[in-house]
């Protein structure tokens, strides 16, 4: 949540460059302080929503449905009006041949870990390099199961949670589809693949559709804010839950005695989302969600696996067809998305969960409360009959 946050943080400030630039200032979304670029629009972005969620503000399910509505819309537009500039020889060839890399084998920490722990030459394009893409490709499918959160608000969740999350993804995947149909028949991919910032707009602006970039910009920018929103409220919200429960300092739950918002973590929150997007490349961000997400994903799957076997006695809520082999494909499969993706991008993962290692272990193992409940009990102790909470924030 914190980098995908930083993500659309960075893009907003992206598409904030190129609505400015279509309206006649060529004001760049990168500014230079003391010899270190600065995505100033993504820090900016950062810093109102900060500020608003402090005083709590607060975004009814109206405007979000609303904004989420403008969304589908900007997407269909594109794949609606793009598809007038369309030229079929930009199809050809349409898996483009491998390539060696830039860098090539020298370069070992911007190969992906397959590359180099096989050996093999880095390539690009061709039908592996269709493959390895799919690791990027995933970040945009990254959320649907955020859906499973709402189980209890649902009436008979076993069926209808299932359905809801498929059926979203299959129209997700239908407008990605058209939408980078539509693209790369406008222009040469070489044209999207060059391009310093590559964006929906790189295309309409490519084949002089300028006032469609202009409305692509603008409605992006719109779409992308309430984005940024929800996630710099759930990132405060999750450190605020891990605080109260004791994984994380204590001081981090507390809420504003006046507004019962948790001012001190959603400010923190708010600085280093500001700090990631401001200062890191998009792309590094990208990736880092990417195997983060994959990582989880087959965490999930193996415990799926485990969980049946060792706990039969419990109650499944929701079945697993062809049941250990699809949670093992889904394991496979995730695995395979992770070692296409960059050496450097695994080295940044490991330090990142050997940072997480190090917080649990030296602190919210022992201050958790089922870690202070586990000890009461092996002193000999009762075991409670339910662990004390603690009020949540205002939304």
């Amino acid at each position: 949540m914190l980098t995908a946050a930083a993500v659309i943080a960075k893009y907003w400030g992206i598409y904030l460059e190129s609505a400015l630039k279509l309206a006649g200032l060529d004001i760049p979304s990168t500014i230079t302080v003391f010899g270190l670029g600065i995505s100033w629009g993504a820090v900016l972005i950062t810093a109102i929503f900060t500020v608003l969620l402090v005083l709590g503000t607060k975004l009814s399910s109206r405007v979000s449905s609303v904004f989420t509505v403008l969304k589908v819309a900007v997407v269909l537009f594109v794949i609606v009006v793009g598809a007038f500039y369309v030229r079929p020889e930009n199809y050809s060839p349409f898996i483009p041949p491998q390539r060696p890399t830039e860098g090539g084998s020298a370069d070992v920490w911007t190969q992906s870990l397959f590359s180099w722990a096989s050996g093999q030459e880095p390539t690009q394009y061709g039908l592996y390099g269709l493959l390895a893409g799919a690791s990027l490709v995933f970040f945009a499918f990254i959320g649907f199961d955020v859906v499973a959160t709402s189980a209890e608000e649902v009436k008979d969740p076993q069926r209808t949670l299932p359905r809801g999350i498929f059926a979203g993804l299959a129209v997700v995947t239908v407008l990605y589809v058209l939408v980078t149909l539509v693209l790369t028949g406008m222009v040469p991919y070489t044209v999207l693949a060059d391009a310093e910032e590559p964006s929906l707009t790189t295309a309409f602006t490519a084949v002089g559709a300028g006032w469609a970039a202009q409305v692509i910009s603008i409605g992006t920018l719109l779409g992308l804010t309430t984005v940024l929103m929800v996630l710099l409220l759930g990132l405060a919200r999750v450190v605020f839950a891990m605080s109260r429960d004791g994984l994380l300092p204590r001081g981090l739950s507390r809420t504003s005695a006046k507004r019962r918002t948790p001012v001190r973590v959603q400010i923190i929150a708010g600085v280093v989302v500001a700090a990631l997007a401001g200062f890191t490349d998009v792309g590094v961000l990208e990736e880092m969600i990417n195997i983060g997400t994959l990582s989880a994903f087959v965490l999930v799957s193996i415990g799926v696996i485990v969980l049946r076997r060792k706990r039969p006695d419990i109650r499944a809520s929701f079945r697993v067809p062809f049941m250990p082999w699809l949670p093992i494909l889904s394991a496979v499969l995730c695995v395979w998305l992770m070692l296409n993706l960059t050496t450097l991008t695994w080295v940044r993962f490991l330090v990142w969960l050997a940072l997480g290692f190090a917080v649990y272990f030296l602190y919210g193992r022992r201050h958790s409360l089922v870690g202070k409940e586990e000890a009461r009990i092996a002193a000999g102790g009762a075991p409670a009959p339910e662990l004390p909470s603690a009020s949540t924030p205002r939304d």
